[in-house]
């Protein structure tokens, strides 16, 4: 009663009295949102893999995980008041909560407005739903291989951000641009890919075989069109595990699908890296570092994703004379191995390769497997670490 008295009148509260307090209703409503951000969080409905009714729909799926996990910048703020009209001490200076949450608190929004819009970018939209986008690059925008950046699309939504990989190399050629490959797997990527497809100029590209068609447009602020073109903000670049790829001597790169977006801006970087030390600059050799042997390993089921990067591996035949990156790609939408059309597929592949120096999958001069199970790949891992090693 001492601690507790002045607050109650000096008699014995109950609960509800204490609940009735600021730091009663602000500990219960932060546990509410923390409960209802955590639901929404699990892989369940964030996934959409509950089905909830009609009414309660909106309830899953990414963008009701995305804003329910905003409602947590609302918790630090009601922590502020728990905190400071606590019972323990009268003093405010013993009030230290805002001391420690008050500086991330003013960082974080201003991380936030913290936008960069977009103003020359070019589209090409692939088959297999892919959607790339060059944009120009911002000045002091400096990233390494590896990192990721926010992309948002204001005629789509005001307040989504989405995380995508730069598939661009930091000292490539194009450095004026920053390229991202988008696949659309949800809404709002269905809805980018859409509102691109619709500002495409005419077709540029004749179909190539297998039906694999690539449509660009470039969009450009200054021009009187500008306003048929979506606007675009990015946000970053954000650090990401994969950056710290230069620390290694040897890389074992493993992409499924569009997974290896990150793994082609390493690849760019590092044939950027062997042509940069191959030439010479004032009698002196460059003396930049990198990994000294690379292995790629990408896997996909359909063969309109080798149009994806058929540039990256184009450029691996041609500039990669050292034979630094070892690249394998794995076609896994065919027949068992022993199946006589998967046999025929691989004889016409292997005289084709020998003939005229492309493959006749992927037709780029890097030659693909097709491969239907992966019974031999920790194998293959076995045999690289044993080279490797030696």
């Amino acid at each position: 009663m001492a601690i507790f008295g002045r607050d109650f009148n000096y008699h014995q509260p109950t609960y509800l009295e204490i609940l009735g307090t600021i730091p009663g209703i602000t500990g219960v409503v932060m546990i509410i949102l923390m409960i209802f951000s955590f639901i929404l969080a699990t892989h369940s409905f964030r996934r959409n893999v509950i089905k909830l009714p009609w009414h309660f729909h909106h309830l899953a799926g990414f963008n009701a995980f995305w804003y329910a996990h905003h409602l947590l910048a609302h918790v630090y703020i009601l922590f502020l008041f728990h905190g400071y009209f606590l019972f323990l001490t009268r003093e405010w200076y013993k009030k230290t909560t805002w001391m420690y949450i008050s500086v991330p608190m003013l960082a974080y929004p201003s991380e936030r407005i913290l936008t960069l819009y977009v103003r020359n970018y070019m589209s090409v939209i692939y088959t297999g739903d892919l959607l790339a986008l060059y944009v120009s690059r911002p000045p002091g925008f400096k990233y390494k291989s590896g990192m990721y950046l926010f992309v948002k699309c204001p005629d789509i939504s005001n307040f989504e951000w989405h995380p995508f990989s730069i598939t661009s190399a930091p000292e490539s050629f194009r450095n004026n641009y920053l390229s991202i490959h988008i696949r659309t797997l949800g809404d709002w990527t269905t809805e980018l890919k859409t509102q691109f497809s619709k500002a495409c100029e005419p077709q540029r590209t004749q179909p190539r075989k297998g039906n694999l068609v690539r449509i660009e447009t470039k969009a450009y602020s200054e021009t009187q069109h500008s306003q048929e073109f979506p606007k675009i903000l990015i946000k970053g670049p954000y650090c990401a595990a994969a950056q710290n790829y230069k620390k290694y001597d040897i890389l074992l790169l493993i992409g499924l699908g569009i997974g290896a977006t990150p793994f082609i801006s390493i690849i760019r970087d590092n044939l950027n890296n062997e042509a940069e030390s191959a030439r010479k600059t004032d009698g002196q050799l460059s003396d930049k570092k990198g990994p000294e042997r690379a292995y790629f390993y990408w896997v996909t089921r359909e063969q309109g994703s080798f149009d994806w990067f058929k540039g990256v591996m184009d450029d691996i035949a041609e500039y990669d004379h050292n034979q630094i990156i070892e690249m394998h790609n794995y076609l896994t939408s065919v027949y068992e191995e022993r199946d006589a059309q998967s046999a025929l597929i691989a004889m016409v592949q292997s005289l084709q390769q020998a003939k005229n120096g492309v493959d006749v999958v992927s037709e780029s001069r890097v030659q693909n497997d097709m491969e239907s199970t992966f019974k031999n790949f920790n194998l293959m891992i076995y045999k690289l670490l044993v080279l490797t090693l030696h």
